[in-house]
Order: structure tokens, then C-alpha cells, then sequence
């Protein structure tokens, strides 16, 4: 316990200088809705989370933290940029907020759905990382997707990433969460989308393959591209 509660404080500082997304996609104050190539308008997919969907460590919706990440900006450092450009038609709106809590996340969710078709919830290694119990994680999470179908959203939601860092002691509790997000899935009839399993290096088992994660927290561009290709539209 004394081990994992270290390694939860490294992740937390280790969030401090993480990003969150926008550049190529929208963000979520700075949608600009433009017609698509057809002439409608596109179908705007509101992504909410934590660091995760904001893109850290390189990149952040928040123009601060980018002021702050400086040179090393990098736009392609989000998922939601690679998802528009593989999935025509769309607008994404990044409102990923480094360090949150699946409780935290879910109080901004009416303002980052406003005017969205589709809403893509991700969250829940911060919950892991500062010991908050799985089951109210889920419980927020089931709650998201019931919000989101309320507001007359399409909507899909995430699995929690392996977590190098994190590694093994972290190991039991993202795997038990996920499960909980695969039956909120199957439930409530919405799409999980298979970011474990994407990311996980198939030579060991729990972790992030190396090329696909920057800093053992997060994943690199290459790690955010593949994020992307199992995005697709509820």
C-alpha cells in the first residue's frame, strides 16, 4: 500500500505537467463549426476526460498550459486530432482536463456536450492513482453515459490505459474498473472503446508498449494515433 501510494503522487505531480488537446481538432471554448466538403455541418463529437483526452504530456486545450509546454507543442499529441482527420465530417472538441477524477470530470460534462451530436467519455486512472474506490469511479462513469443519453447524445465511452508507472501494483484495480466500464457498456447498450488492449504491450503484459508511450503515464503521438483508430462514431 505504502509503495502504491508513492507511486500515486509521482502520477499526480507527473499530471501537473501534462496537456490536453486542440490544435488540428477544436477545443472546447474555441469551436468553430465550418460546412464539410458536402456542404452540412459537421457532426461535432465532444470528448471529455482527463489528461488523457487533453493530450499530455505535449499539447492541452488550455492556451496556458500550451504557453507553458512551449517548442515542445505538439497538436498530433491528442487522439482527437487523428479521429477528425480519419473520420470526414467531423468536428472534436477537446475537454480534457489534466489530473481529474471521474467526479471532477463529470461536473463539466452539460457545459463540454452544449451543441455536440456525440459525447466520448474517458476517465478513471486518476481515481486509481489517488486510491478513490473503483466502484464510485464506475458509478460516475455510468453516470456520464446516462447524462449524456438524457441530453439526446450519441455516446461512447473508454477504457482506462495500462499504466507503466503505475506498474504491477496498479495492475488489479485498472483491470477491475475496466471490466466495470465493459458492463456500463453492454448495459446501457453504448460502445466501449478497446484502449486497454490497443496500447498494452503484447510482451509484457499490464504496460504501455514503449514506442507507444512517452513518459510511462501517457502515450506518445504514435500512442495517440492508434487511440484514434478505434474511434468510431456511436
Amino acid at each position: 500500500m505504502r509503495k502504491l501510494r508513492e507511486i500515486a503522487v509521482s502520477a499526480v505531480i507527473a499530471s501537473v505537467v501534462g496537456g490536453c488537446g486542440g490544435g488540428g481538432p477544436s477545443t472546447g471554448d474555441d469551436l468553430k463549426l465550418g460546412a464539410t466538403e458536402s456542404g452540412r455541418s459537421p457532426t461535432v463529437v465532444a470528448a471529455i476526460g482527463d489528461s488523457i483526452s487533453a493530450g499530455s504530456p505535449a499539447w492541452d486545450p488550455d492556451p496556458g498550459i500550451r504557453r507553458r509546454i512551449g517548442e515542445a507543442a505538439d497538436p498530433e499529441s491528442q487522439y482527437e486530432y487523428w479521429a477528425q482527420l480519419r473520420l470526414k465530417g467531423t468536428a472534436f472538441r477537446n475537454c480534457g482536463v489534466l489530473g481529474e477524477r471521474t467526479d471532477e470530470i463529470a461536473r463539466r460534462l452539460d457545459r463540454c456536450a452544449r451543441g455536440a451530436d456525440v459525447l466520448v467519455i474517458q476517465g478513471g486512472i486518476n481515481d486509481i492513482a489517488q486510491m478513490r474506490d473503483i466502484g464510485a469511479a464506475a458509478d460516475d462513469l455510468r453516470a456520464m453515459v446516462a447524462r449524456g443519453t438524457a441530453l439526446g447524445l450519441r455516446v461512447a465511452l473508454a477504457e482506462v490505459l495500462p499504466w507503466n508507472n503505475g506498474h504491477p501494483a496498479a495492475g488489479p484495480s485498472i483491470r477491475e474498473l475496466n471490466r466495470l466500464i465493459r458492463g456500463i457498456g453492454r448495459e446501457e447498450r453504448v460502445p466501449v472503446l478497446p484502449w486497454y488492449r490497443r496500447l498494452e504491450d503484447p510482451g509484457a503484459r499490464g504496460r504501455m508498449k514503449p514506442e507507444w508511450t512517452v513518459d510511462g503515464d501517457h502515450p506518445s503521438v504514435k500512442g495517440y494515433r492508434r487511440l484514434a483508430e478505434t474511434v468510431e462514431l456511436p
